[in-house]
């Protein structure tokens, strides 16, 4: 029975012991890799987004975001903290729920990491382009955004637009230095994430003073209301807060990262509980910033009378788009655009050379999750075997950093960043779902296991957190959730033609040991 195939903790702890990745990670830099993973394009970029579909009312929604994620992280930290190895949610399924249901996972945060990382690197090419534009640097317009593409539901680009070169760019940097190490990688994220942070602070100490004088802009408060989760249109405050979710998504990364940390029953909820705290603060004290200092109300088509589509080509060639002092949901770079309208330039280059240099710690640690999760999965058997083999020099599984790079700099070439997100949210939504089912199964099922971290109200927490992203996931609009329901069963068929023969849970192997390639901790230069 396929359900019945469950690699047991004890059999997942003493493969990651034998065959694990080297432990190099404290908790000072897990909360700096949460806090580079979770700060980046969400808040930097997102917010236009959510302004277009909420208004004033986004700030509701990174509330309601927040607390989804919130929850969800309580569920992490318990399973995290007892099985401290790579794979995330992919590996806490396996171990609870199944070998078919953990492959369903694992396929999911591929979708989540990957798209996510397309998205954020689409995200730094909008603020590279506008900072080169402000030092009289100008590309070509067709350099830098995709082409027009509508097949189906996959939807996005410009017209005029052939490929993201920026994107591309910033894609294969950081594959190459991913490659390189994981803890040299670490040590530059945390130098980024002293950045970006510097940043935020700055666009907070500016505009929020500046919420007395203009209260007005908060009213409206929600002008496109809540929205219907099962009217799959994406908008309202349900919508904008499954769009900006993404704001929140990368502290899993934390997790994923638990087979490389040091004492990590301690540091992995360390980790992944300050880092979304630290970040829901900033978010919402930008949010604020941003409505009071500028304003963040939708913008409407006056031909019909309708709100236009956030990020669309219709709404990037508007009048008012193209007017002087534009409405934010007209910017790409949205932080440092409301900083030049309402401060000075200086205080807008600044933020936006912030974004240009930090953003690209955030493709980083997405993609960083992305190949965690290949990693365990061709270990499990799930994959072809070579993906799993880490570089004799680097001790990095440099092969599916590789792929991911490629893959990753592919949809960033050609799609859009609001659209990247919400691909990318349809993934995680689930897998956040499957964590919080699989902590209370295991709390019952596996009751006196040693729990490091237990979630507080456990049958309350989860069943909330499942509520939540199924909401959440419904609020998607409907190009969103088809691209999870067909990349699910792409993933189905893969499975079936390749894992549910070849996984080691299948033919009986409980711990794989005799390649050395696959073997960080003892491999040797060749």
């Amino acid at each position: 029975m396929i359900f019945g195939r469950v690699k047991s903790l004890d059999a997942i702890l003493a493969t990651a012991e034998k065959k694990g990745l080297h432990r190099s990670l404290g908790a000072f830099q897990l909360t700096m890799l949460g806090i580079g993973a979770v700060i980046g394009t969400g808040i930097f970029v997102l917010t236009a987004t959510a302004a277009q579909k909420a208004g004033p009312g986004m700030m509701l929604a990174f509330i309601v975001a927040g607390v989804v994620c919130a929850l969800a992280a309580l569920c992490y930290s318990e399973l995290s903290s007892m099985v401290p190895v790579a794979g995330s949610a992919y590996t806490y399924s396996y171990a609870v729920l199944g070998e078919l249901i953990a492959w369903t996972v694992g396929w999911a945060l591929i979708l989540e990491y990957a798209l996510g990382a397309s998205a954020v690197a689409v995200g730094w090419s909008g603020h590279i382009v506008g900072f080169m534009d402000s030092v009289g640097i100008h590309l070509p317009h067709a350099l830098t955004v995709g082409p027009k593409i509508e097949w189906g539901f996959i939807k996005g680009g410009e017209v005029g637009g052939i490929v993201n070169l920026p994107a591309v760019i910033i894609t294969g940097l950081v594959t190459w230095l991913l490659v390189i190490g994981t803890k040299e990688s670490a040590t530059v994220n945390a130098v980024l994430v002293a950045i970006k942070v510097a940043a935020l602070t700055l666009f907070v100490i500016i505009t929020v003073p500046m919420i007395a004088g203009h209260t007005p802009n908060f009213t409206p408060f929600t002008p496109r209301g809540w929205g219907n989760p099962f009217g799959s249109t994406g908008t309202g405050v349900l919508g904008a807060a499954a769009s900006i979710f993404f704001a929140y998504v990368g502290f899993d990364a934390v997790s994923t990262a638990a087979e490389e940390t040091k004492n990590p029953q301690r540091n992995v909820p360390i980790g992944l509980i300050a880092s979304l705290g630290i970040c829901t603060v900033f978010y919402l004290l930008v949010a604020s910033g941003v409505i009071g200092s500028f304003g963040a109300q939708p913008l409407m088509d006056p031909a019909t009378g309708k709100y236009f589509v956030e990020g669309s080509p219709e709404l990037y060639a508007s009048a008012a788009c193209n007017a002087a002092h534009a409405p934010l949901v007209c910017s790409k770079e949205a932080l440092a655009y409301v900083l030049r309208e309402v401060s000075s330039p200086l205080a807008g280059w600044l933020v936006g050379l912030a974004a240009t240099i930090a953003l690209p710690s955030v493709v980083l640690l997405m993609m960083f999750g992305q190949t965690r999760i290949f990693f365990v999965m061709a270990r499990d058997g799930l994959l072809p075997a070579k993906l799993a083999s880490v570089h004799p020099r680097y001790r990095t599984p440099y092969v599916v950093t590789i792929v991911t790079g490629i893959a990753v700099a592919i949809c960033a070439a050609f799609l859009p960043v609001g659209t990247l997100a919400d691909y990318s949210n349809s993934g995680t939504l689930f897998a956040f779902a499957a964590v919080s089912l699989g902590v209370m199964i295991l709390r019952v099922k596996d009751k006196d296991r040693v729990r490091p971290f237990r979630t507080p109200f456990l049958f309350v927490v989860a069943p909330l957190a499942i509520i939540g992203c199924v909401v959440l996931f419904m609020s998607l609009n409907i190009e969103s959730q088809m691209v999870f329901l067909v990349w699910g069963v792409i993933g189905l068929v893969f499975y079936f033609l390749y894992g549910y023969r070849h996984s080691n849970v299948a033919r009986g192997i409980t711990d794989v040991v005799d390649d050395p390639a696959m073997m960080p901790e003892i491999a040797k230069d060749l």
